[in-house]
C-alpha cells in the first residue's frame, strides 16, 4: 500500500483490510486527467497570488505534463496500491520534482479536490453522451423519412387503435430523445454553475486564493457561494443519473417495440444478423438480445440513481465518507447508457422494414372505425350517435369476418340510412325555414294597396314547395323509426339467443350431475 497523505496523526499502521476497504483507486483513477487539470490551474493560481514561487509552479506544470505523457505512452501505470487517484498523482509528482510537488496541495483539501474532479469528469461524460444521443436521433429520423408511407396500426393498451405510419411511430422516440438532450444540457449547465475549488475541507482557507480565477480557467460560471455546500453537494450527480435513467427508460420502451415488431406475431421489421443471436438448441431462433439487454440494464441504471439518492438522504454537513460511493454509481450509469447508445444506433441503422406486413395488420382490427364515425359526424350526425352506429357496423363485420373496407354498400345501407336520412332532415329543415320566410314576405306584399305583379302566384308556388318538403321530412322520420325499430328487434333477438344458450348450458350441467 502506498503511503497515505494523512498518516502523521497516527501511531500505528492502518490494518490492511481497512486499506482495501477504504481505497477508491480502482474506480476513481478514471478521473486522473481531470485531477491533473484541476491541479495545474490550482498551481497557477497559487503562483499568481504569490503563495508559491513561479519556479515551483513551472516545475509542477512540467511534472504534471510528464505524468500525462508517460501514462499515454504506457511508460507509467497507475499504482493499484495507492489510496486514491489524488494520492497517486501527488506522490508521483513529488517523486519527479521534489519539494515543489509537496506545495501543490497548499490551500486545498481532498474534499474540494474530489468535488472538482467529479464535476469536470461528469461534464466531459455528459458531452459524450449527448453526442451519442444526437447520432441516434439522426438514424431514427433517417429511418422515419424512409417510411413515411408505410401504414401500420397505432396501438393503445396494445390493441389496434388507429392507422399511423411507421415513420410517425419512430419520430415519437426522436421527440423523447430530444427531451433527453435538454435534460442533459440542463444538468450540465447547473454542474458548470459553481466551482468548488477553494472551499477547502469545509470552511475555506486562510490563504488569499483567487477563486474567480480558478473558476474561469476551469470553465465554471462562478465559485461556489457556500463552502459547506461546495464540498458536500452531489446534486449534479443525482441530476445526471436522473437524466440517464429517463433516457434509458426511453431506450427500453423503444427496445420493447422492436422486440414486438420483429416477432413472428408482428413481423414489421427484420433485424440484421450482426445484431441478433441464436439459440443453443433451437436452430430457427433469431433473438433480439441487444434490445432485451437494454430493457434489463434500465433497471440497473435505476438502481444507480437510487443508490445516490439513498446515499445522500441522511448525511449531515459537510463531507462524509459515504460520498465516496457516488462514483461507482454514477460511472456505472454513464457507462451503461454509453454502451446501449453505441449498440442500438447501428442496430436501428441496419434494420429492415416490411411495409407489406404493416399494411396487412392495418387492414385488421377496425382501426379506421374512428374515421368512419368522424365521417358520419361531418354528415350531420351527432358524434355519440355516429360512435354507436359505427360500433354496430364493427360488430356486424366481426360476425361476418369482414373488415369495414370489405363491407359491401348494400350491407352498409342499413347502418348508413339513419345517418344519411338525419343529415338530409337537417337540410330539409333549412330549406323549409328559408321558404317560409319568403312566403311571409309575399303575404306582406299582398296586403299593400298595389301588390307587386305575380306575388299571389309566387305565394301559391311556395305553399306547394313547403308542403312537398314537409311530406319528404315526414317520410324521412318514418324511415328512421323503421330502421331503429329493426335494429332494436335485432338486438332483442340477439339477447334472446344468449338467454336461450345460457339456459341450455345450465340444463346440460344439471343432466351431468
Amino acid at each position: 500500500m502506498a503511503e497515505q497523505l494523512w498518516k502523521g496523526r497516527f501511531s500505528k499502521a492502518v490494518d490492511s483490510r481497512v486499506n482495501d476497504f477504504n481505497s477508491s483507486i480502482r474506480f476513481d483513477q478514471r478521473m486522473i486527467a481531470q485531477d491533473m487539470r484541476g491541479s495545474g490551474v490550482h498551481a497557477a493560481m497559487l503562483a499568481k497570488q504569490g503563495i508559491i514561487s513561479e519556479k515551483d509552479c513551472e516545475d509542477i506544470l512540467n511534472g504534471l505534463a510528464s505524468i500525462a505523457d508517460d501514462l499515454a505512452a504506457g511508460r507509467l501505470e497507475i499504482d493499484p496500491n495507492a489510496e486514491d487517484v489524488h494520492t497517486f498523482v501527488e506522490q508521483t509528482l513529488t517523486a519527479r520534482i521534489g519539494d515543489a510537488g509537496k506545495r501543490l496541495h497548499t490551500g486545498r483539501s481532498r474534499n474540494d479536490q474530489v468535488a472538482l474532479d467529479i464535476r469536470l469528469t461528469l461534464r466531459d461524460y455528459s458531452h459524450t453522451l449527448q453526442a451519442y444521443i444526437v447520432e441516434l436521433i439522426k438514424v431514427i429520423c433517417k429511418k422515419a423519412g424512409e417510411n413515411t408511407t408505410a401504414v401500420m396500426p397505432g396501438y393503445t393498451h396494445l390493441q389496434r387503435a388507429q392507422p399511423i405510419t411507421f415513420g410517425h411511430a419512430l419520430m415519437a422516440y426522436a421527440s423523447m430523445l430530444l427531451r433527453d438532450l435538454q435534460r442533459f444540457e440542463d444538468a450540465t449547465a447547473r454542474m458548470d454553475a459553481q466551482c468548488p475549488l477553494g472551499s477547502g475541507a469545509l470552511a475555506g482557507t486562510t490563504y488569499p486564493l483567487d477563486r474567480q480565477f480558478t473558476a474561469e480557467k476551469l470553465g465554471f460560471a462562478a465559485p461556489c457561494a457556500n463552502s459547506l455546500d461546495g464540498v458536500s453537494d452531489r446534486d449534479f450527480c443525482i441530476e445526471l443519473a436522473n437524466a440517464i435513467s429517463i433516457c434509458m427508460m426511453h431506450l427500453s420502451r423503444l427496445s420493447e417495440e422492436i422486440i414486438l415488431w420483429c416477432s413472428w406475431e408482428f413481423k414489421f421489421i427484420e433485424l440484421d444478423d450482426a445484431f441478433t443471436t441464436g439459440s443453443s438448441i433451437m436452430p430457427q431462433k433469431k433473438n433480439p438480445d441487444v434490445t432485451e439487454l437494454i430493457r434489463g440494464k434500465t433497471g440497473r441504471v435505476y438502481g444507480d440513481l437510487n443508490t445516490l439518492l439513498v446515499m445522500m438522504k441522511g448525511i449531515p454537513l459537510a463531507y462524509n465518507k459515504d460520498m465516496q460511493e457516488d462514483k461507482e454509481a454514477i460511472f456505472d450509469a454513464v457507462d451503461t447508457l454509453e454502451l446501449c447508445l453505441k449498440t442500438v444506433t447501428p442496430m436501428l441503422d441496419t434494420m429492415k422494414t416490411i411495409p407489406a406486413n404493416m399494411r396487412r395488420a392495418a387492414a385488421k382490427g377496425f382501426i379506421n372505425a374512428t374515421d368512419c364515425a368522424d365521417y358520419l359526424t361531418k354528415k350531420g350526425m351527432p358524434f355519440r350517435d355516429a360512435y354507436k352506429l359505427t360500433g354496430c357496423m364493427v360488430s356486424d363485420c366481426i360476425a361476418k369476418d369482414k373488415t369495414l373496407e370489405e363491407l359491401h354498400l348494400t350491407s352498409r345501407r342499413g347502418f348508413s340510412t339513419v345517418a344519411e336520412v338525419k343529415a338530409h332532415q337537417e337540410t330539409l329543415a333549412g330549406q323549409i325555414t328559408a321558404l317560409c320566410q319568403e312566403r311571409a314576405d309575399c303575404a306582406r306584399q299582398l296586403r299593400w294597396k298595389e301588390p307587386p305583379p305575380g306575388a299571389a302566384q309566387r305565394r301559391a308556388e311556395l305553399n306547394r314547395q313547403i308542403a312537398a318538403l314537409r311530406k319528404e321530412d315526414a317520410a324521412a322520420k318514418r324511415i328512421i323509426e323503421k330502421v331503429e325499430k329493426t335494429a332494436a328487434c335485432r338486438e332483442e333477438y340477439r339477447r334472446q339467443q344468449e338467454r336461450d344458450k345460457s339456459r341450455q348450458k345450465h340444463r346440460n350441467k344439471d343432466r351431468i350431475r
